[in-house]
């Protein structure tokens, strides 16, 4: 059974930082992208980051040049250091794999395998 399960996720003062990470079993996802989505409540499920099998990174813009997403084929992980949060990077955060193309990479429905999500609260 293949899963992917997520920690890290907590309660954070705005300005602060935390480290998401995902664990993936049951088959290795070397030959695959992953990466993270984010849904707030009330809002629809929105693209965070996510890392090709080769390491090409790509990042929503609201979280360019705070968030950083990195793989560990080796260990089957993925993980998203978080910096400078605010209240609007609140949301449940999951860990996603699969096989996008160059353009859909930001599409949920192109991500085969989801986790099932950590709460990351903000306080200003």
């Amino acid at each position: 059974q293949v899963q992917l399960v997520e920690s890290g996720g907590g309660l954070v003062q705005a300005g602060g930082s935390l480290r998401l990470s995902c664990a993936a079993s049951g088959r290795t996802f070397s030959n695959a992208a992953m990466g993270w989505f984010r849904q707030a409540p009330g809002k629809e499920r929105e693209f965070v980051s996510t890392i090709s099998t080769g390491g090409l990174t790509r990042y929503a813009n609201s979280v360019k040049g705070r968030f950083t997403i990195s793989r560990d084929n080796a260990q089957n992980t993925v993980s998203l250091q978080m910096n400078s949060l605010k209240s609007e990077d609140t949301a449940v955060y999951y860990c996603v794999a699969g096989q996008p193309g160059l353009l859909n990479y930001w599409q949920p429905g192109t991500y085969n395998y989801w986790g099932q999500g950590t709460q990351v609260t903000v306080s200003s």
